[in-house]
């Protein structure tokens, strides 16, 4: 594991993905029984839904794709010792539109009781919370002020907060967007009265919209963890050996410190302990 740990390491230092001669080192993994299909298939296709530095961020000009997710990713292809491609999505949320077209074998999501009729997650990784980000001189201080009439909330369609407050809000109106880009320009042209997202997500926004305010308090603590499609126990029985391993050799913490992740701790060991509304 230590091995594994620098080299993944190294390769984020680098801005570099796996190289075929660290795949070959991994050859032993091969034998493993619970992911013989994907060393049959020699590449590991991941799905990344971009818009969080929890998940991965594309830069606008570069094209460079940065995040925590992503490097998750590449570490497990590493460890099963095959080739790592990334399906991307305009937002995390959208990933779930792949299980129609079996489009990925590994992705990872935050986790949600409605998802979760859909796929099945590991044990998670990553943790944070969900709260809300206001423009300049709005009144709103906490959470409690937010589900009120007259209130809207613009929230990325289908990601973690949205699943949440649809559930959870009864006098607000929400406005779902099709990206984070999207649902931050409703904040800044006045089509909004807080965005919800992860608290890392709106720190970073919040300094390109002056005078914008993180709420203190958040609505929900959510858990990031890898997903499969329903009916893949084996592979499922993998990914928690490698996230367990990921989490107690210190490789999140470490991936975490490269991307520059604010505002995240690393999940506990085992599995998820709480219960979502």
């Amino acid at each position: 594991m230590r091995q594994i740990t620098s080299i993944v390491v190294l390769a984020l230092t680098l801005g570099t993905g796996i190289g075929t001669g660290i795949q070959a080192s991994y050859a032993q993994q091969s034998q493993d029984p619970r992911i013989a299909d994907l060393v049959q298939t020699g590449v590991l296709r991941f799905g990344l839904g971009l818009g969080t530095p929890m998940i991965a961020i594309k830069n606008p000009t570069s094209g460079e794709v940065r995040g925590v997710a992503l490097e998750m990713g590449r570490a497990l292809a590493t460890r099963i010792g095959i080739k790592f491609t990334s399906i991307e999505y305009p937002r995390p949320g959208a990933v779930i539109d792949g299980l129609r077209t079996n489009a990925w074998d590994v992705s990872i999501l935050v986790y949600d009781p409605e998802r979760a009729e859909q796929v099945d997650y590991s044990n998670p990784y990553l943790q944070t919370d969900l709260t809300y980000l206001v423009p300049a001189g709005s009144s709103i201080r906490g959470v409690a002020d937010l589900d009120q009439p007259g209130i809207r909330i613009a929230t990325p369609r289908g990601d973690a907060a949205d699943l949440y407050l649809t559930r959870t809000i009864k006098r607000a109106q929400l406005i779902r967007t099709d990206s984070h880009a999207a649902a931050l320009e409703l904040l800044r042209t006045g089509g909004a009265d807080a965005k919800s997202s992860p608290r890392p997500v709106l720190a970073g926004e919040s300094s390109t919209l002056p005078g914008s305010r993180v709420l203190n308090d958040g609505f929900a603590d959510i858990y990031f963890a890898a997903v499969v499609t329903k009916g893949q126990a084996a592979r499922l029985a993998y990914i928690n050996e490698f996230i367990e391993d990921a989490k107690a050799s210190g490789l999140v913490k470490r991936i975490v410190e490269t991307i520059g992740v604010q505002g995240v701790r690393v999940a506990p060991p085992g599995k998820l302990k709480v219960a979502w509304q």
